[in-house]
């Protein structure tokens, strides 16, 4: 099992679905956590009093899709744990729908939350990560691999984030950093939403895992992302991981 003792990270979208996975996860661990999230500050530190563990994180309430608040999470973090090693940027707000019904608040809303959000976090994390050779997990989407219908913003913000996360991976290998992604499939309450608006989609969807399931948010999908943060991928950069019970499986 990685280990993650006395490492400090930051996981965005932190306080529920796959994200929470993550924090309870990388807390197992031994990992310091700032957990970001734009849920109230009072109920954010209350899910992570509950949380064993939860004395070793803390709860930011901010909006990542404000480019400014990427060097405050950074800075936060720094202060209240003296530095930093890991950087999981879970988060991403996007609605569906056909291509023709797509507006403009869509693709800000998608690409604010998603690649500018990625992109203003990997920046400002850059000199903390260099001193310590530190890890960056980004995330991908089966939605971007396959094209899927009613996703064209969240798609392309996901397969433009494997683009930034490749470009990443290849600049900042000589600072030691690594960027890799997950490209995750869990039951998580935004699939479920999704299941009930597009039901024939999500058939489809479980009908194509080999697996025949959904994947747990902390059992199934957290421990790949803590293989990545850990020094157990040391020379494992740029490349996507498919944690997705078989769905796609990349040449």
């Amino acid at each position: 099992m990685p280990k993650l003792d006395n490492k400090v990270a930051i996981v965005t979208g932190g306080i529920g679905g796959i994200g929470r996975g993550i924090v309870k996860h990388f807390l197992d661990l031994g990992a310091k956590v700032t957990v970001v999230d734009i849920v109230a500050q009072a109920d954010g530190e209350a899910t992570l009093a509950q949380l064993p563990g939860g004395g070793n994180a803390i709860y930011l309430e901010r909006d990542i899709a404000l480019a400014d608040n990427a060097s405050a999470i950074v800075d936060a973090t720094v202060a209240r744990f003296g530095g930093l090693h890991v950087l999981v940027n879970n988060a991403h707000a996007s609605k569906q729908a056909p291509i023709l019904q797509v507006d403009q608040a869509m693709w800000d809303l998608s690409l604010g939350t998603g690649l500018f959000a990625t992109f203003h976090l990997m920046r400002a994390a850059h000199p903390e990560l260099k001193k310590v050779k530190g890890s960056i997990v980004n995330f991908a989407s089966g939605a971007g691999l396959r094209g899927q219908a009613n996703q064209a913003t969240y798609a392309a913000a996901k397969e433009a984030i494997r683009a930034l996360t490749r470009v990443a991976a290849n600049e900042w290998a000589l600072d030691g950093i690594r960027v890799n992604l997950v490209s995750p499939i869990a039951l998580t309450p935004g699939i479920e939403a999704w299941s009930k608006q597009f039901a024939d989609q999500y058939r489809l969807m479980l009908d194509g895992i080999p697996m025949h399931r959904l994947g747990d948010p902390e059992h199934d999908i957290a421990p790949v992302v803590a293989f990545l943060a850990s020094e157990e991928s040391r020379y494992v950069t740029g490349q996507t991981l498919m944690a997705d019970g078989g769905s796609i499986m990349l040449r």
